[in-house]
C-alpha cells in the first residue's frame, strides 16, 4: 500500500509547528496534521484491486495445474484433487464477483439507493433485562485478568487483552447485533436494514438519533474512517487488515445516513456479518498518524455504547472507571433501556486473588467470581454469606465451551512431530487437575470450538491420560532411552523436554505443578514458563512460545476457525511467523485453509456444519490443541444490593453470555445498600441466599450423523 508523501509524514510524526520570520517580526503558525483519509481511499482501492487480480491469477493457475494432475491421478489422490478443484472454483467465482463489484470504497447519492429493498428492524425479539431495574450507583470489581491492560486502544498492538471485552466488545454498539437470548439480528447503530436477493449486500440506515459519547452525530462516512484507521500503514494490525480485506467486498455510503456493505459471499447472518462494524469519530482521530500506537495508547475514543472512560478516571496501574454516558442516545431503546444501569463501573487492580477476595468480603468490591472450588466451598463459607449480606448464585448459560487448553506451535523442534504431539496429549492428566484442583465440579473439554450445537462434532473425545499410550507415541518418535531422572531421550541425547508458557497466578501455578508431575511419569519433561500476564501475552503474540495455555473467546452463534488455523495468520510473505495474530499453532496447510474459508463464508447451516466438523477432526487427529477443562456454569458472589433480572425473558442474565456481568442487566439498589449497611451496624441479619439459575442449562445434543454420511 502506498504511503503519504514522505515530507508530510515527517512533519506529522514530529508534530512540528512552522516558524515564519519576517524582518524583526516573529510569528508561529501551527501546521495542521494531515488526516490522510481522502488520500487513503484511492490508494486502498488500488491495493484491493491489485490483490484481487493476484488472487484471480493464482486461482486460475491452480485450476490449470489441478486439471493436469487430475488427468494423471487415481483413487484417493484424484478425489482430493477434485475436492480442491471445487474449492478453487468457488474461490475464483468469489474473486471475479469482487472484481466486477469495482472499488472497495465508494461514495454514492441517496437517489442511487435501490427502490425495491425490503426493510427490517429486528424489533420482534423479547426485551432484555428487567423493568424493575434502577439507574444509578457504582459497581466495584477487580480486573478480570488480574492485571492492568497494556493499552486502552481498541485496536493496534496489545489491544486484544483480557480487559477489552469489558471496555469495548460487550458495550460498543455495531450497526447490527445479535440478541443475547435468541441470537436473532437486532438493531444497534442502524435502525433498519435490507438484504439483497443474493444475500451479499446489506443496506443499513443509521439511526437519526445515534451520537457518540461526545455528542457528535454518527455519519455513514465514520464507518469508512473506522476502516481507514485500522488498515492504514500507520498501525501494526495484521489480523484486522486481513479481516477487512477478506471479510468484506466493499462499502458504499449514500449520504450521511446510509451505508451498504457487500460481502464476498452469501452468509447465514448477512445483516450481523455486514453490520459488525462500529464507527470511528473523525474528530477523535484528527491526530491519527504514524505515531498512532503511542499517541493514542491511553486515550478512550468517543463511543456509541453506554460507557466511556474519562481522562481523569484512568489511573495507570491502579484503576479504570467507566462512566455511563450522559444522555446516551440509546438509553430508551428496546433491548437497551433495562441494561447498562450503574452510573459507574470501577475496576481496581489487585493482583493477589486472596487480597481481592478480602476486599470483596469487606464490601470494597461488590461482586466476585466464585467458580473455582476453593472460593465456593471454602472462602465464601463466611459470616457475610450466613448473615445474608452477600448472596451467591450458580448460573448455567448457553455459551459455547471456551477453547481452554494447550496451543502447540508445530514449527518448534519436537512439536513438529505428530507422534510427540500425540504423546503430549496422553501425558496431560487433566482429569487429576479437575478432581484435585476443581473438586470434580468441572469436566474435560473434548475439542476446540465444542458446544456450538449442530456445528460441533459430538463424537470427538479428548485423548485420555495414559502412561502406556504416551510412552508408545514417544517411542514412535524415537525417544527410546530413559534418562537417569526418568525423562525419555533419543539415542543421540535429544531430551523429551518442552516448555509451556502461561500467565502465572496461584491457580495456574498449582495446575501446572500437577500436570508436570504426571507428565514425568510418562517420560516427558514439561518445563514451566510461568510469566507475568503482560509478558506472557507479548510473548505468545510474537509467536515465541513452544506451547502456551489460554482460553480464547469465540462468540456465538457461529464457530470461528479462520483466525486460529488459516495460513495467512501463521506466516508473512517472507515465511516468518506472523506476530499479532491468533494462529498460535503456526498451522499452515492447504486443505485447512479451504475449510476455514468455507466455514467463515458458509451459505447454509449444512455447509458450516460440514466444514466445522472436518476442522475439528483435523485438529484432533493432528493433536495440535490439547483440550483442558470446561465449566458448564459460572458461580458468583455479590452483595445483596447488586440486583439481577427475573422476568419471563431474562433469568438473572441473558443466556448467551459467558459470565453474568457481560449481559449488563444487573443494577445497584441504593435503598438496599443503605439498608444493608445499617443492618451490619445494628447486627440485623437476612436469610442466606444460594441461587441456582438453570433455565438455560444445555441438554446434550444427540449425536447426529456426519453431514457427508
Amino acid at each position: 500500500m502506498h504511503r503519504i508523501t514522505h515530507h508530510l509524514l515527517l512533519l506529522a510524526a514530529a508534530g512540528l509547528g512552522m516558524v515564519l520570520i519576517s524582518g524583526c517580526e516573529r510569528r508561529t503558525q501551527a501546521v495542521v496534521r494531515p488526516f490522510g483519509f481522502d488520500e487513503f481511499v484511492p490508494v486502498y482501492n488500488r491495493h484491493i484491486q491489485d490483490w484481487l487480480v493476484g488472487q484471480e491469477k493464482a486461482a486460475l493457475a491452480a485450476l490449470e495445474n489441478n486439471a493436469v494432475a487430475i488427468s494423471n491421478a487415481e483413487g484417493e489422490a484424484k478425489a482430493r484433487l477434485e475436492i480442491q478443484t471445487a474449492s478453487l472454483q468457488r474461490d475464483l467465482a468469489k474473486w471475479q464477483f469482487r472484481l466486477a463489484h469495482g472499488d472497495y470504497i465508494k461514495f454514492r447519492n441517496v437517489e442511487d439507493v435501490p427502490t425495491d429493498l425490503v426493510w427490517e428492524n429486528g424489533m420482534d425479539q423479547p426485551e432484555i433485562g428487567d423493568p424493575a431495574a434502577k439507574k444509578g450507583g457504582v459497581l466495584r470489581r477487580n480486573f478480570p485478568g488480574l492485571d492492568f491492560p497494556p493499552t486502552i486502544r481498541p485496536f493496534g498492538p496489545n489491544s486484544n487483552n483480557s480487559f477489552r471485552g469489558d471496555l469495548y466488545d460487550n458495550i460498543e454498539l455495531p450497526l447490527v447485533g445479535l440478541h443475547p437470548g435468541t441470537m436473532k439480528e437486532i438493531p444497534g447503530v442502524a435502525s433498519e436494514w435490507a438484504v439483497t436477493a443474493d444475500r451479499r449486500t446489506v443496506y443499513l440506515k443509521i439511526d437519526p438519533a445515534a451520537t457518540y459519547s461526545d455528542g457528535e452525530p454518527v455519519k455513514a462516512r465514520d464507518f469508512l474512517i473506522a476502516l481507514y484507521v485500522r488498515v492504514s500503514d500507520n498501525v501494526v494490525n495484521p489480523y484486522t487488515k486481513q479481516f477487512f480485506r477478506e471479510s468484506y467486498a466493499g462499502m458504499t455510503t449514500y449520504g450521511d445516513r446510509l451505508i451498504a456493505v457487500t460481502l464476498p459471499e452469501a452468509q447465514i447472518y448477512p445483516a450481523a456479518a455486514a453490520g459488525a462494524i462500529a464507527p470511528a469519530s473523525p474528530k477523535f482521530y484528527a491526530d491519527y498518524g504514524p505515531d498512532y500506537a503511542d499517541r493514542y495508547q491511553w486515550l478512550f475514543p468517543p463511543t456509541t455504547g453506554a460507557y466511556e472512560v474519562l481522562p481523569q478516571d484512568l489511573v495507570k496501574g491502579v484503576s479504570i472507571t467507566q462512566s455511563r454516558v450522559k444522555n446516551w442516545w440509546a438509553k430508551d431503546r428496546k433491548y437497551f433501556k433495562y441494561r447498562f444501569n450503574p452510573d459507574k463501573l470501577v475496576y481496581v487492580l489487585v493482583r493477589d486473588e486472596s487480597k481481592a477476595f478480602e476486599l470483596f468480603r469487606s464490601g470494597e468490591f461488590d461482586s466476585f467470581p466464585l467458580t473455582r472450588p476453593e472460593f465456593w466451598y471454602e472462602k465464601s463459607e463466611m459470616p457475610p454469606v450466613y448473615d445474608g449480606y452477600i448472596e451467591r448464585a450458580t448460573f448455567y448459560n448457553r455459551y459455547p465451551k471456551l477453547p481452554r487448553g494447550l496451543y502447540l506451535n508445530v514449527t518448534r523442534p519436537l512439536l513438529n512431530d505428530l507422534n510427540v504431539r500425540i504423546g503430549i496429549q496422553h501425558s496431560m492428566n487433566w482429569q487429576k487437575v479437575i478432581d484435585v484442583l476443581f473438586r470434580g465440579d468441572f469436566a474435560r473439554l473434548n475439542a476446540f470450538n465444542e458446544g456450538y450445537e449442530n456445528f460441533s462434532d459430538p463424537s470427538i473425545r479428548a485423548r485420555p491420560f495414559s502412561i502406556e499410550q504416551a510412552r508408545a507415541a514417544f517411542r514412535a518418535a524415537g525417544f527410546t532411552v530413559e534418562g537417569a531422572d526418568g525423562i525419555l531421550e533419543k539415542p543421540d541425547g535429544t531430551r523429551l523436554s518442552v516448555p509451556v508458557s502461561y500467565a502465572s497466578i496461584p491457580a495456574t501455578d498449582r495446575l501446572f505443578a500437577i500436570l508436570r508431575e504426571e507428565a514425568r511419569s510418562c517420560g516427558f519433561d514439561l518445563r514451566l514458563d510461568g510469566l507475568e500476564s503482560t509478558v506472557w501475552y507479548k510473548k505468545i503474540m510474537q509467536k515465541q512460545h513452544d506451547m502456551q495455555f489460554s482460553a480464547w473467546n469465540t462468540n456465538p452463534p457461529l464457530p470461528d476457525f479462520y483466525q486460529f488455523l488459516h495460513s495467512s495468520a501463521a506466516f508473512d510473505d517472507k515465511g516468518n511467523p506472523k506476530p499479532q495474530t491468533n494462529n498460535f499453532f503456526l498451522w499452515s496447510r492447504p486443505d485447512t485453509d479451504m475449510l476455514t474459508d468455507k466455514a467463515r463464508s458458509a451459505r447454509t447451516e449444512e455447509e458450516l456444519r460440514d466444514a466445522s466438523w472436518k476442522l475439528q477432526r483435523i485438529m484432533h487427529d493432528e493433536a495440535i490443541f490439547v483440550p483442558g477443562y470446561v465449566s458448564e456454569f459460572q458461580r458468583i458472589g455479590y452483595w445483596r444490593w447488586v440486583k439481577w433480572p427475573e422476568t419471563a425473558e431474562t433469568h438473572f442474565s441473558p443466556a448467551m453470555v459467558y459470565e453474568p456481568h457481560e449481559g449488563f442487566a444487573f443494577w445497584i439498589d441504593q435503598e438496599v445498600l443503605d439498608e444493608t449497611r445499617e443492618a451490619r451496624r445494628s447486627g440485623k441479619t437476612f436469610p442466606e441466599v444460594n441461587r441456582v439459575i438453570d433455565q438455560y442449562r444445555q441438554v446434550p445434543a444427540p449425536v447426529l450423523p456426519h453431514p457427508s454420511e
